[in-house]
């Protein structure tokens, strides 16, 4: 062989070979993180993956649900690198050994919202008493089963309206869904995250109730027992990093000091 092409194949073949270098280096220096994530910090969250993503070179595969849904599904064995839900629930997780201790890092403070379907007339739901006769007026109402819709139900024991108006209670599994039967105008009025009526078409989002009956959910981040993406710890540092507070502010919900 020549010697001019026996040095030109060895320089292509040296071309191949650092390139396939380059990618498997760059290959083991990024991977999938698979979390799992109420949708109620959809928003914020959305928004600070991307961040993230561009600066790591991270991927990151999300999977929506309740909080209360999220937790039996990593109950019962399914597994995700990060874990997104209400702080209660991530203590349950934590406590059954299928989150590691010490891995909960707050990531936002939400409060109670109310909203009405689109073409109804506004109710005053500026007091307790108010919110109580508007619940008793509307023809239908919604709450998750998760962590509002559980202060709801029993706010509503407290205002010892339940029996009067359980007929008439629909309660799907999230907050995400109460807005969408809302939207669809398969009820009149509905409670959930505050973050989860907002910018929400076929709607009428009346807020926050009032301070008197408000509940405040802190939802947290903690990372799983098997987390498999040594990535994991570097996303939920960047969620709950002081840069995050102006998207999270952006849902209606509150970053955490």
């Amino acid at each position: 062989m020549p010697e001019l092409a026996r040095r030109q194949m060895l320089v292509g073949t040296l071309a191949v070979t650092i390139a396939t270098v380059t990618r498997s280096h760059a290959a083991a220096q990024s991977s999938e993180i698979r979390v799992i994530a109420a949708n109620a910090v959809k928003d914020a969250y959305v928004t600070l993956v991307a961040s993230f993503e561009t600066a790591s070179g991270h991927k990151v595969a999300t999977t929506w649900a309740g909080t209360e849904g999220a937790t039996r599904r990593v109950m019962a064995g399914e597994a995700y690198d990060v874990v997104i839900i209400g702080s209660r629930n991530i203590d349950q997780l934590v406590a059954a050994g299928k989150l590691t201790a010490g891995s909960r890092a707050d990531f936002a403070t939400s409060r109670v919202g109310v909203a009405i379907r689109a073409g109804l007339p506004r109710p005053d739901v500026s007091t307790s008493e108010a919110v109580k006769a508007a619940v008793l007026a509307a023809g239908s109402v919604a709450y998750s089963a998760g962590p509002s819709g559980a202060y709801v139900a029993e706010l509503f024991k407290t205002m010892g309206i339940t029996e009067r108006i359980a007929a008439k209670v629909r309660q799907p599994s999230s907050g995400a869904e109460v807005a969408q039967i809302l939207a669809r105008g398969e009820v009149d009025i509905a409670f959930a995250q505050v973050s989860e009526f907002l910018e929400v078409a076929g709607l009428v989002n009346l807020g926050p109730i009032p301070a008197s009956i408000q509940n405040i959910t802190t939802y947290s981040a903690g990372q799983h027992v098997a987390a498999a993406s040594p990535a994991a710890a570097a996303l939920i540092k960047h969620l709950v990093a002081p840069d995050a507070a102006a998207a999270i502010r952006r849902m209606g919900m509150d970053p955490v000091p």
